[in-house]
Formats: structure tokens, sequence, C-alpha cells
């Protein structure tokens, strides 16, 4: 695991890129195909930008670019698309990543070990710079409420970044699960990122005849059965399904383009909640406003060791 560094920092809070190239492969959970991905640095207000290698086509990582939410957020055009963008969306949202190309020479992004953990390892392993141009903030004003048969999402006015999720499933292992986190880098890399996707062995024959799941495994998946967890390795929380809808949810709500300012609550939300709620909060625009703010009070340097590779 990494070691991280608090610092203390008070100065007005700038873009941010990444130092220099680096890169990871493996592959997606639900193609099961192998790809490579690069993470470039980019000049301010690039904004994240995936490019299809393969392809030849550029996607910009944004509400607007949502094709599909269906066990995943998948952004693109046409028949272009990337696939399973959440957890590398929240990796950069989480270590405050505002300006990055993402190259990537295949239609999903690896899913690695479920979690985050490893994404954060390499973003801090590229190092990351600062920009000279002042980072921008969407500042909830008034409560913005989105809610569905299944699914709510409130958004409150807050002097910070703070997240609460409730879950809850029909099942006799996993029922309810909620918690509350004030969101900042070293708070994310601790308690956030190393939280595993989940999913429950019944449904798993189900998604695969689907399409889905085809590179799932207990290597990158908690597999809940009738008696519990599956993985021999057990959990790493032992709320680590709220954790990891938490993780989702960054990266999902990342899609705005600017981190949100306010207390964010979500109910057994998914990533097709998240989108609509982002589109309704960007259709009441006297519900927010673009601030800039100072450096948030600490943030995340490397010590030693970053995450394993």
């Amino acid at each position: 695991m990494a070691r991280y560094l608090l610092i203390s920092c008070h100065i007005m809070r700038l873009q941010r890129t990444i130092k220099r190239e680096v890169s990871f492969s493996g592959i997606g959970l639900h193609t099961g195909r192998y790809a490579t991905v690069r993470l470039k640095p980019a000049a301010r207000d690039t904004g994240v930008v995936f490019y299809r290698t393969d392809k030849g086509a550029l996607i910009r990582a944004n509400v607007a670019s949502v094709v599909d939410t269906a066990f995943a957020t998948t952004i693109g055009f046409d028949s272009i698309k990337v696939r399973t963008i959440e957890h590398l969306m929240s990796a950069l949202a989480g270590l405050g990543i505002d300006n990055i190309l993402i190259e990537i020479n295949g239609p999903e992004v690896p899913i690695l070990d479920g979690s985050a953990t490893e994404l954060v390892g390499i973003i801090l392993e590229a190092g990351i710079a600062k920009q000279a141009k002042s980072k921008t903030f969407i500042q909830i004003l008034k409560p913005v409420v989105y809610e569905d048969a299944h699914s709510r999402v409130v958004a409150l006015p807050y002097e910070g970044r703070k997240i609460s999720y409730y879950i809850s499933f029909n099942h006799a292992y996993l029922r309810h699960q909620e918690l509350t986190v004030d969101i900042d880098e070293a708070a994310f890399a601790r308690e956030i990122a190393p939280a595993r996707t989940f999913g429950f062995l019944n449904d798993v024959e189900a998604l695969k005849a689907n399409g889905f799941a085809k590179g799932g495994s207990l290597d990158n998946a908690v597999i809940v059965g009738d008696e519990g967890i599956l993985n021999k390795s057990g959990l790493r929380f032992n709320d680590e399904f709220v954790r990891h809808k938490i993780l989702d949810s960054i990266g999902d709500l990342s899609l705005i383009g600017h981190p949100i300012q306010g207390h964010l609550m979500l109910e057994k939300s998914g990533h097709t909640a998240n989108t609509r709620f982002l589109k309704k909060l960007l259709a009441s625009p006297d519900s927010y406003r673009l601030v800039s703010e100072p450096e948030s009070r600490h943030y995340i340097h490397p010590v030693a060791a970053v995450a394993a590779r």
C-alpha cells in the first residue's frame, strides 16, 4: 500500500495536471477485452479528454457525452465508446486532477483490482503539477433534488465537500449500509479508493448472458453469495459496499466538469440517477454559482513507494 504525507496549504487553489506520462493495462470488467491506457499531461482548461487511439476519436468526459449507464458509465458518440470510466474518473477527481489526456486502445477502461487504489498510485507516480490558472468549483446555493422510483439524490449548501450515501438490498447478507465522508485528497485515498466493486452471485450468470461482466472475477470484484463473501481475502472495510458506491458517485459526479462544493446525499443511487441529477443541477442555474476557493487545508503527497502496480 502507498504511504502518504499530509501537507498544509492555504494558497489559492490552482488547476492541476500530471507531471509526466504513465500507463497501465488490463482487462475490462464488462467486455473482458484487454486495453492499455496512457495518462498524459494536458494544458489548463482542457478538462478530462479520452482518445480512442484505435478509432482516432476524441471524447470529452462530461455529462453530455454519457451514452449508457447500465452497470457502468459509458461515454462516446455514434458507435465509438469508452466504457466503465467511473473508477478512473473518481481517482482523478479524488486527487484533484483537472486536465488530462487519456489515450486508450480499446472500448473499456481496465478494471484492475476493482477499486481505485492502483489508479491513485499510478497518478501519484506521474506526479501532480499545478497550473497557472485558478480552479473553478460549483457552489450549491440552495437545495437541488432528483428522485425517481428507486433513487434519490440531494445537493445542499455546505462549506466544503461532503457525501452521504445510503444503500439497501434485499439480500440476507447485505441489507443496509450508510456512510458520510468529508472529501479531500487524503480522505479519498484512505477511505474510499480501496473499496472494490461488488456483485451478487445469483446475478452473475444473467449479467454475462446479457453481455456484462465478461471480465469479472474474484480478483477484481467482491462477490456476495447466499452465505456471505466468496472472496477468500474478505472485505477491506466492514462497509466496503457503501464506500464503493461513494467511489462510483465521485467519478460520475465529476462529469459535471467542476468539483461540487456542497453536501451531496444519495439514497440507492446508481450511474443512471447520478447522471440525471447532474442534468437537473445544470438545468437549475439559480441553485449554484461558479466560484474559486482557497486550496483545501490538506492534500496528499507520496512519501515512499506508491501502490503496487
